[in-house]
């Protein structure tokens, strides 16, 4: 028996609120052995606050030893194996931002990057290129055409856009033409299997005529792409937990998420101010609240120690507008670890806050990596945290008899 077919069969309802605040990358490391981590560094009254009050631990987001892109961490926080679901980031993208994928639609997260006179990458984000100025570079991309294929480009965010390939024949398992460095050359699009042949070729022909494209703007002069995916399948959080489910979030990917497993997108906020006024508004109308805060991630990914820290203590301010809810159940954590020292995703333990009125606490009165290990929590799969708040938000009946 899977973990989804037990929630079907002892899930119970009742009017319980359930608030999952995530800050994206939230684990940290020392800059310097025996040093302090980013949440150790930040002034966190509130966060403290809540820890003196709940049990925390260390959420495993996939297995010990892998470090989860956004996709499966995310998936692990909302219950679902991430080793048995696997979303690519391409379709978490589209479906972000709205678009509605067909079956045997291949959907690709592009990203604009700045290549040299030499053909190599100086920048893989083409200097973070705001929205206004990526949009109709997104938009010029429309008139590439490949005999047999609907193509769809839509703008995202900053230097993020969406292709979408749309005919006979088209498999999603191409490899990333990012190489996840600078000083070398974009990689070519290459067929992880016979299904996905005809993908790769029609990739490489986008990529030809975008190069043309794209060939005179001084910072976005091509793009790569990255998470080649078809449209996935996944059962509803309504399914499987019974839950009214929204989702608060401000970049389209963790929106296109939160959709795939059945959550309605409510607000358009664009700051943590005005993700809690849509948390306000909606919190008569749902069970469930996932909120997603970005910017710990970007800063680790960018190696910003201090800035990260910032991020952090802003977090920290907005969690008395969750608790003057009154929530059944407040959850803190991470989808995984971004540690400024290593600027990028990593394997660690997340830290994760569980507060009910009937939660077990700890001893702990501070939230962090440190507290974390020998929280009562202890270290655990995160795609157990669904179960853990379903249980302290009495939404779980007994099991046997």
């Amino acid at each position: 028996m899977d973990m989804h077919t037990l929630t079907r069969e002892l899930q119970l309802s009742n009017a319980s609120k359930i608030v999952m605040l995530v800050a994206d990358g939230l684990g940290g490391l020392p800059r310097t052995p025996g040093g302090k981590t980013e949440l150790e560094t930040a002034k966190t009254p509130n966060l403290s606050a809540l820890a003196q009050m709940g049990v925390q631990g260390a959420s495993i987001p996939v297995k010990p030893g892998i470090a989860p892109g956004s996709g499966p961490g995310h998936l692990g926080l909302f219950g679902y194996n991430p080793l048995q679901y696997k979303i690519g980031r391409g379709a978490l993208e589209a479906t972000g931002i709205g678009f509605e994928l067909k079956d045997g639609d291949v959907a690709i997260r592009c990203n604009f990057c700045t290549i040299d006179k030499n053909g190599n990458i100086s920048d893989r984000r083409a200097g973070r290129i705001s929205s206004a100025e990526s949009a109709p570079l997104a938009i010029s991309l429309r008139q590439v055409k490949i005999p047999g294929i609907e193509i769809f480009v839509e703008p995202v965010k900053e230097h993020r856009f969406v292709v979408v390939f749309r005919g006979e024949g088209l498999g999603g398992n191409v490899a990333d033409t990012d190489p996840q460095i600078t000083g070398v050359p974009p990689l070519d699009p290459r067929a992880n299997d016979k299904d996905s042949h005809r993908t790769a070729q029609v990739a490489t022909e986008f990529l030809a005529q975008a190069k043309k494209i794209l060939a005179s703007h001084p910072k976005a002069n091509f793009h790569t792409m990255r998470g080649f995916a078809n449209k996935p399948t996944l059962p509803s959080y309504k399914e499987v937990y019974g839950l009214k489910a929204a989702a608060i979030a401000v970049y389209p990917m963790y929106k296109g998420l939160a959709r795939l497993v059945g959550m309605d997108i409510v607000g358009s906020a664009q700051t943590l101010a005005e993700q809690m006024d849509t948390l306000e508004l909606a919190w008569a109308k749902y069970d469930f609240f996932f909120i997603h805060f970005k910017y710990t991630d970007s800063t680790g990914e960018d190696g910003n120690f201090s800035e990260k820290v910032k991020r952090i203590e802003e977090l920290d301010t907005i969690i008395p507008r969750i608790t003057k809810l009154n929530p059944t159940v407040t959850i803190v954590t991470g989808d995984h670890s971004t540690p400024s020292y290593l600027k990028g995703h990593s394997w660690h333990p997340v830290p994760t806050l569980l507060v009910s009125d009937c939660c077990r606490p700890d001893p702990h009165t501070t939230f962090n990596e440190t507290t974390c290990i020998t929280g009562g929590l202890g270290h655990f799969e995160a795609q157990y945290l669904m179960t853990l708040a379903m249980a302290n938000a009495g939404r779980l009946g007994k099991f046997g008899a």
